[in-house]
C-alpha cells in the first residue's frame, strides 16, 4: 500500500492519508505517528494542528514529510525518526546508536535526588550511558555532581556528547569509550553509580517488540544469555569503584530481583542496606545498596 497524496494538500489531509496509510502497516498508534511527522516538518504544536486543520500545505513541505512517514511505516520507532525523545523533561537526540529512553528510568534519577540533594558536591558514574540521559539530568538537577559516562559504542559516547552540550552541563561530565564490566576505575573513586546496563536475556529478547529488535542496537540490550551477566559483574565493581557510604543503583528486568540481592547479600562484607525498588507499575526495577 503507497500513500495517497491528497489532491489538497491541507492539514488535515495529509493527516488523514498518513494515518490510513500507518494504519494499513500496523503500526501503534498511526494517527499519532503522523501528527509527529506534521509538527516536525512544519513547526506546529499539538494545538495548532487541531485548530489549523483547514491550513495548507506546500508542496515541498509536503516532499519533506513523506520519507519520515515511509521510515515510520517499516516500523522504525518515531523517536528515531523525530531524532528525540523527552526524559525528564528534557527533550534528548536519539539515534540508532542509543536505546530509547523509557519512562521507568526516570525512577532511578528520582531515588538519586531524593539522597543526593543536599549532599554538597560529589562524583558520580553513569555506566552504560547511552544517550547520556541519567548522566545529564543528575547534572542538570544536581549542580555540584559531577561525573563521568561511560559506554563502549563511539556512537552512544558521541550522542551523549550532544546531549550534555545541549543542557549546558558539558563542563561537570566527561565521556569514557569503555567496558564498564572491566576494572575500569581507581579504588573508592565514587560517590554514587547509577546504571542502566544491558539485561534482557537472549530468550526475552526474542519476544521483544519487532520495533526494538528491528532497530534498538541489541548490544545495549542483551548482555549474554541470562541478562543477569553485567548486573552480576557490577555489584562486585562497584563495591570497590564507591567510596565508603556511597550509593549504587541499578535497572534490572522484573523478575531478576531475587538473583541480583542474593548477588549482594555473598558480598555482604562490602554492602548495606541492599534493596529493590519497584516502578509504577509495581514491579521490580532497581537494585540498590550503599558501600560499607
Amino acid at each position: 500500500m503507497a500513500v495517497q497524496k491528497p489532491a489538497q494538500l491541507t492539514i488535515q489531509s495529509i493527516l488523514t492519508a498518513f494515518s490510513e496509510y500507518l494504519s494499513g502497516k500496523a503500526v501503534d498508534s498511526p494517527r499519532l505517528s503522523a501528527e509527529m511527522v506534521l509538527r516536525k516538518i512544519l513547526g506546529l504544536s499539538r494545538l495548532d494542528i487541531l485548530i489549523h486543520s483547514h491550513r495548507e500545505v506546500s508542496d515541498d513541505a509536503y516532499e519533506q514529510m513523506l520519507p519520515l512517514i515511509l521510515r515510520r511505516g517499516t516500523g522504525e520507532p518515531a523517536a528515531y525518526i523525530m531524532g528525540e525523545r523527552e526524559f525528564y523533561g528534557r527533550s534528548f537526540t536519539v539515534n540508532q546508536h542509543t536505546l530509547i529512553p523509557r519512562p521507568e528510568t526516570e525512577h532511578l534519577i528520582e531515588a538519586v535526588v531524593e539522597r543526593f540533594a543536599h549532599k554538597g558536591s560529589f562524583r558520580f558514574a553513569d555506566l552504560g550511558t547511552g544517550s547520556g540521559c541519567i548522566a545529564t539530568t543528575l547534572a542538570a538537577e544536581l549542580p555540584e555532581a559531577y561525573g563521568v559516562a561511560v559506554d563502549l559504542s563511539q556512537g552512544a559516547i558521541t550522542t551523549a556528547k550532544q546531549n550534555l552540550q545541549a543542557h549546558n552541563v558539558e563542563n561537570r561530565v566527561s565521556c569514557i569509550r569503555g567496558d564498564f564490566t572491566t576494572p575500569l576505575f581507581k579504588n573508592n573513586t565514587f560517590d554514587l553509580i547509577a546504571t542502566n546496563p544491558p539485561y534482557v536475556s537472549q530468550s526475552e529478547y526474542i519476544t521483544l517488540d519487532p520495533e526494538v529488535q528491528q532497530f534498538e542496537p541489541a548490544s545495549a540490550l542483551v548482555p549474554g544469555t541470562s541478562g543477569l551477566e553485567h548486573g552480576i559483574a557490577l555489584i562486585e565493581l562497584a563495591s570497590e569503584w564507591l567510596a565508603p557510604s556511597g550509593f549504587f543503583i541499578m535497572e534490572m528486568g522484573f523478575w531478576q530481583g531475587t538473583d541480583l540481592m542474593n548477588e549482594f547479600n555473598k558480598e555482604n562484607n562490602k554492602w548495606r542496606d541492599a534493596c529493590i525498588i519497584k516502578d509504577l507499575s509495581g514491579h521490580d526495577r532497581f537494585v540498590c545498596g550503599y558501600k560499607i
